[in-house]
């Protein structure tokens, strides 16, 4: 157990709940996630699921403080207003609730979706997380999605008078894409953003329909690894002198405008995790455990109605929550807490490994903080391996 002065290691980063929806209307061929589609849902039946898990998690962890909920999946924005309603009302009688408790909404921009965004704003729903994607109808075909570019700035115009905080995901280094043609989306979406972007880079994953389809040697004009590697420039570029410099490697804000949901993933605090696959971590007696829950929809369903959603859960040594503080703080802009990570690794990091990154330019320290550059960034992997 790493506490200073008796105050528990996960308080550093605060504590949040993750609520996994399954279902999709489509499944897109980019995605890993754990996304099911289904012609029905009993949705009484998860609202009634998720209650369950969250009287059993906040029953062994008491008097904490929610700075956040999430709603993830999946696609959270095929849920009922009253489900979501339901989850943030049982949220709030098992723990504290922050007095600027953040809670997202993930949510796709076609029309059908977008007529229940007043609904979750009257449930307390408080930012929304819009999966955008693509600003050019050719490409959101190409990635699978069932929007236009016409439904998404429509959805995101709703979105804003619904909500005070609201964000959107695009996908870049797609196919046939050039360095000048993701210049100009990005400077599209700027002159859309609230206060938030993610930009993720496309990755080809095993078992997706891309990841199959690039095996045989069906998937044409990716870019190369040069050409990635500039467009992930050129974002840095753009949006830093946008005033929205990136806070972690794919997240982009304004000040005081961070996701305080992600924050509590890469800062490692406490989460529980609700929901079909739902991961989480949790610090009970001074322990802290690595909790997942069973994958298949169906599955977690009858878990929970014998007991429990969770698969056997994992205590992490020391060892193991020093490493998973490394690799998530470095993450950051602003990096990792030296002495945090030397209580929990028992050591500090080696002072050579250390010097020779800052002699290349890679990372920087201030004493008590170690980050990377913006030179490092884009190497973030290779000073991870060096590092661990």
């Amino acid at each position: 157990m790493a506490e200073a002065s008796g105050v528990p290691d996960w308080l550093d980063g605060g504590f949040g709940l993750y609520v996994h929806w399954p279902f999709c209307a489509a499944k897109c061929p980019y995605c890993d996630f754990n996304s099911h589609v289904t012609a029905q849902i009993d949705q009484m039946a998860w609202l009634e699921s998720y209650l369950v898990e969250i009287e059993r998690i906040s029953a062994e962890t008491p008097g904490r403080t929610l700075r956040s909920i999430f709603f993830g999946g999946g696609t959270p924005s095929l849920m009922q207003p009253e489900v979501v309603e339901g989850v943030i009302s049982a949220a709030r009688a098992g723990w504290g609730f922050a007095n600027d408790i953040e809670i997202t909404l993930e949510a796709n921009p076609t029309s059908v979706e977008r007529g229940r965004f007043a609904g979750y704003a009257d449930a307390g729903v408080n930012r929304l997380s819009m999966g955008v994607q693509a600003l050019n109808d050719h490409d959101l075909r190409r990635l699978g999605r069932l929007h236009s570019v016409a439904e998404a700035r429509a959805a995101f115009e709703v979105a804003r008078a619904c909500f005070p905080r609201v964000s959107f995901d695009l996908i870049y280094a797609r196919q046939d894409q050039t360095r000048a043609a993701w210049a100009a989306e990005l400077r599209e979406a700027l002159a859309m953003a609230v206060d938030h972007l993610s930009l993720y880079q496309l990755s080809i994953e095993e078992g997706t329909a891309f990841g199959a389809r690039a095996a045989a040697g069906g998937l044409r004009g990716l870019p190369s690894d040069d050409l990635s590697a500039d467009m992930y420039l050129e974002t840095q570029d753009i949006l830093g002198d946008a005033g929205m410099p990136a806070y972690e490697v794919s997240n982009h804000a304004r000040a005081d405008a961070e996701s305080r949901h992600n924050l509590i993933y890469w800062r490692q605090g406490d989460w529980a995790g609700v929901g079909p696959g739902a991961h989480g971590r949790l610090t009970v007696d001074g322990v802290r455990w690595a909790t997942e829950a069973h994958r298949a929809p169906g599955e977690w369903l009858a878990a929970v109605r014998s007991g429990s959603g969770e698969l056997p859960r994992s205590a992490l040594p020391m060892d193991e929550q020093a490493t998973e503080y490394l690799l998530m703080s470095m993450r950051l802009a602003e990096g990792m807490d030296t002495s945090r990570y030397e209580r929990l690794a028992g050591r500090p990091l080696d002072p050579a490994r250390v010097a020779a990154l800052a002699d290349m330019g890679m990372v920087e320290s201030d004493g008590s903080r170690l980050r990377t550059t913006a030179a490092g960034r884009p190497l973030l992997n290779a000073i991870l391996r060096e590092l661990a």
